[in-house]
């Protein structure tokens, strides 16, 4: 498998492609790593140095992956945050290119705005430009619950709720959703859940709730579904290998102690994940 993912990049930590790249490469995918910005750090420490990436450079090293005739191999187009509002142009046209290169390619999409904790962090046009451009654009959605209700302009709350917010944001394009951070008000205390749905059907998974922020942790599990959804076609087995992966990458973390994720201890974890969680069907 062949994913084209354009995202952001850290030298220190690991968030955008500095946190999907590795876990994809782990599992058996090749990656060719598109960067949106070259920081430091990502902008969580309230300090960073080094550049953004204008979009026309960005559309330059797409137009040179083109140019060596490699279109035709990329099997998914990912991307995550979207610093500015010109890298969605570079991102949809990406897509198009791969897609008329190749007709079986999909695009993933990590919708990023925010959480129901901090509210919307990104710039004031992304929101609405995911919602009516990229989004329906997208075969595969990686929406947080937060997220999930912006785009669809509901509120998703329980699992009735949530299942009918997914139903209209497929109506409006991608077919394949995976909700992440799914806090129902009926779970039990000290957990969080994941669910996706598909043609086929929706499954949710539900695990312990570790105490910390993790940053880049949503794209990581955006990366892993989109590689093992596209791998088997199936969202619960895809949804259950990146659970138990995340999971163990998270839990490893809060044992550390450290404030960036633990990627590279984690890697077991990704080519060989436990399954130690129960996917339940729910539609």
């Amino acid at each position: 498998m062949n994913i084209l993912s354009i995202q952001s990049a850290v030298a220190y930590g690991h968030v955008g492609n500095s946190a999907a790249v590795f876990p994809l490469q782990r599992i058996g995918v090749e990656v060719l790593p598109v960067y949106t910005v070259n920081f430091s750090n990502h902008t969580g420490y309230g300090a960073w140095r080094g550049p953004m990436i204008s979009p026309d450079d960005v559309r330059d090293v797409i137009t040179g992956v083109e140019e060596r005739g490699v279109l035709d191999e990329i099997d998914v187009v990912l991307s995550g945050y979207q610093g500015g509002e010109g890298i969605a142009d570079v991102i949809l046209d990406a897509v198009a290119r791969v897609k008329a290169a190749n007709p079986n390619a999909v695009y993933a999409c990590d919708p990023v705005m925010g959480n129901a904790r901090s509210g919307c962090f990104v710039a004031p046009a992304i929101p609405d430009l995911l919602r009516d451009r990229v989004v329906p654009a997208a075969d595969i959605i990686t929406p947080n619950q937060f997220e999930l209700g912006y785009l669809t302009r509901t509120e998703p709350a329980d699992l009735e709720s949530t299942l009918a917010s997914v139903d209209a944001a497929r109506a409006i394009g991608p077919r394949t959703v995976l909700v992440t951070s799914v806090e129902r008000p009926d779970r039990p205390e000290g957990t969080i859940e994941m669910l996706a749905v598909d043609d086929a059907g929706a499954w949710i998974v539900q695990t312990p709730l570790l105490p910390l922020k993790a940053n880049g942790s949503g794209d990581v599990t955006a990366a892993l579904f989109t590689a093992h959804y596209r791998a088997t076609g199936s969202a619960a087995e895809a949804l259950a290998r990146t659970t138990s992966s995340v999971w163990d990458l998270l839990r490893l973390t809060h044992e550390s102690g450290k404030r960036e994720l633990q990627l590279v201890e984690a890697q077991e974890f990704y080519a060989h994940p436990a399954l130690q969680f129960e996917v339940t069907q729910v539609r």
